[in-house]
């Protein structure tokens, strides 16, 4: 299962990771190059994410239908055609297309290997490997950094994209060739499936808006605005700003394995995944009050734990398989995923638009603006914890009047106390929840 299901799929995921981090790298070369200005340089950047973002629904869809190894493939394929375009490409409509196909071909980067884990894997193991996974895949992010640095320096950002081409193209072929086919459940009486289950279960709803807000910061942070921090804020160098982010970079992937094999051995002790990702909130939280307060520690520390934070999909993933069904959890992921994308481009907007209130002071925003803008972003994540954390609550309510309803001696008296008894047509289920 090593070698046939889980290397292909990460290999895909690394490629994925490389392709969303590539253009912050050659953006100088392209501008120069095709003589793109800064609007245009950025609508080729984010055009990968809205494509990302917009066929996550169907690709989940379609995994649950077909299964990933064919999904996978073809896909690749298209981001293999894509990679070649851009290569070759000579303006910026063509960069722009090139840049949506690669977009679509990785789409299913991650919930292809996510599908793939949970019908080979034991479902027991599902967080562990997911974190084996994250880590390996967000090693794309670090080769975008000084190792392609490197490589560009001999092939040009021309000859850089159609290597990764071939790559992608070698990709698809071992996931097709390599692969088994799953085998699909007989079933005497299919009964349809439908997306709206995922939507109206209140499980869902209950970590959505948790993963949402703590995963989808951490990536706008890292991807966006963690420099501007660093500069503006903490007025570092760029070169030491270039190392903290690099070091963000493997946090991340050192993360997603932290993460996976915390979750496995809690699980063995009996603690679920759900618990484990309450506390990655609550150190989240703190993380950013500790760069808004200006702590009096090394500021690494902090974007340290940021750049975890946005491995926590190894944990938010297995809980939603642990909610739905394996013929459903295509779409569920998928379903999360759009959240995670959605609100990143949120807090990367809305980060913009809180600074834009402030004047520009010696050619940056003032500090009071960014510490405004990031505390916006850890309270919704305190109310997306409050509202994760209501199920807990009540049982500890429930315990605790149960206590109170049942033991004299807590009022130093003697106090009538309900007794379920069979013959009165009561239960302890009925007491407990009275």
């Amino acid at each position: 299962m090593i070698g046939c299901v889980f290397l292909p799929f990460v290999a895909g995921y690394y490629l994925s990771y490389l392709f969303r981090t590539i253009n912050t790298l050659i953006s100088g070369q392209l501008s120069a190059d095709l003589g793109l200005d800064a609007a245009n340089l950025g609508l080729l950047t984010s055009v990968y994410f809205l494509v990302f973002a917009g066929v996550q629904i169907p690709i989940g869809t379609l995994l649950d239908r077909f299964g990933p190894r064919r999904v996978q493939s073809v896909l690749l394929m298209i981001a293999g055609s894509g990679a070649a375009l851009f290569g070759a490409s000579s303006g910026f409509l063509e960069l722009l297309v090139a840049r949506a196909m690669i977009g679509i071909g990785v789409s299913a980067a991650a919930m292809a290997g996510l599908k793939a884990i949970v019908i080979w894997f034991p479902r027991e193991r599902i967080a562990l490997v997911n974190g084996y996974m994250m880590m390996l895949g967000a090693l794309g992010a670090v080769t975008a950094t000084t190792p392609a640095q490197w490589l560009l320096e001999y092939t040009g950002w021309r000859g850089l994209f159609e290597l990764l081409a071939l790559a992608t193209f070698a990709s698809a072929l071992l996931i097709f060739w390599t692969v088994p086919e799953a085998a699909r459940p007989q079933v005497t009486q299919p009964t349809p499936i439908k997306l709206s289950a995922i939507y109206k279960d209140r499980r869902f709803w209950r970590i959505a808006p948790l993963s949402a807000s703590c995963i989808g910061s951490a990536w706008s942070l890292q991807a966006l605005w963690a420099a501007p921090w660093m500069t503006n804020v903490e007025g570092l160098t760029r070169e030491s700003s270039i190392t903290h982010l690099f070091i963000m970079a493997l946090g991340i992937s050192g993360g997603a394995l932290l993460l996976g094999t915390l979750a496995d051995r809690l699980r063995r002790r009996g603690i679920g995944s759900e618990a484990l990702f309450a506390a990655v909130t609550v150190l989240f939280v703190g993380a950013e009050l500790a760069l808004i307060l200006r702590a009096p520690m090394p500021s690494l520390l902090p974007w340290l734990v940021i750049s975890i934070v946005g491995a926590a999909t190894v944990l938010s993933y297995a809980i939603v398989a642990e909610y739905f069904p394996r013929e459903l959890t295509g779409r569920a992921n998928a379903g999360l995923n759009v959240l995670h994308f959605g609100w990143c481009f949120i807090v990367q907007y809305g980060t913009g638009l809180i600074l834009d209130q402030w004047s520009v002071q010696e050619g940056h925003y003032p500090i009071i603006a960014y510490q405004v803008a990031f505390a916006s972003a850890a309270g919704v994540q305190v109310l997306a914890l409050g509202w994760f954390m209501i199920p807990w609550l009540g049982i500890l309510g429930r315990r605790l009047a149960k206590f109170f309803l049942r033991d004299p001696e807590t009022y130093g008296g003697a106090v009538e106390i309900f007794v379920p008894s069979e013959e009165a047509g009561t239960t302890e289920r009925e007491d407990d929840e009275w």
